[in-house]
């Protein structure tokens, strides 16, 4: 069914045990902090589809700071895609791995938030191509950063961790994409803390751009 360990490991048990650690009040101001940071230079959105949606929390943070913006979600762990419905509507969520979620329509960005991080190195290939295709006009990967491949030991557990630079491998497989913006969040930041995490904002370009 799996076709990795760190997959079942986030549909499972610890996957349940996530959901209870990362959601409340203080972690939606400080998605909605993160996102008007993260997206000031996007414009207004219309439509999003996030890659690892969990609950819900980062969309709806989106959703108050785009009242009219509709949203996809794709997420494995039964539960959390369960809690993902009453936010944005059951019809609206893929309970899939992203591995087998089918592109069939685009919207206008793509988001993906802490996902990366614990995706087995060997399928991140697939997992940008996934990211590039849904999207019609951005794309934010916003993870640990580490200029060089790293794997971490995750709440004492082994291969279920791992730090690179993700962004830079997406630009370098899509040479129709270029960084627009990009910033870091603190763990310790007085008023609205994030994981530390460094994101970076995307937009794909058309054929007649022309990069200096």
């Amino acid at each position: 069914m799996f076709k990795t360990e760190q997959e079942k490991f986030w549909a499972e048990n610890f996957g349940n045990e996530y959901i209870q650690r990362n959601q409340g009040a203080e972690l939606l101001a400080s998605n909605l902090n993160f996102f008007t940071k993260a997206l000031a230079h996007a414009g207004k959105l219309n439509s999003c589809i996030e890659f690892g949606a969990n609950i819900g929390m980062n969309l709806k943070a989106l959703k108050l700071l785009y009242p009219s913006i509709t949203f996809k979600g794709i997420e494995i762990n039964d539960q959390a895609a369960l809690e993902l419905g009453n936010v944005i509507g059951k019809d609206n969520v893929i309970n899939s791995s992203i591995f087998d979620f089918e592109v069939n329509q685009k919207s206008e960005i793509s988001l993906i938030k802490g996902v990366l991080i614990h995706i087995n190195p060997d399928m991140l290939d697939l997992v940008y191509q996934k990211l590039y295709d849904a999207s019609s006009s951005y794309i934010l990967i916003a993870e640990y950063y580490n200029p060089s491949p790293v794997t971490i030991s995750y709440r004492g557990h082994q291969d279920r961790l791992f730090k690179r630079d993700f962004a830079g491998e997406f630009l370098n497989k899509f040479k129709n994409s270029v960084l627009i913006d990009y910033g870091f969040s603190y763990r310790n930041d007085p008023a609205f803390p994030q994981d530390d995490i460094t994101w970076f904002l995307i937009k794909k370009i058309n054929n007649e751009y022309k990069l200096l």
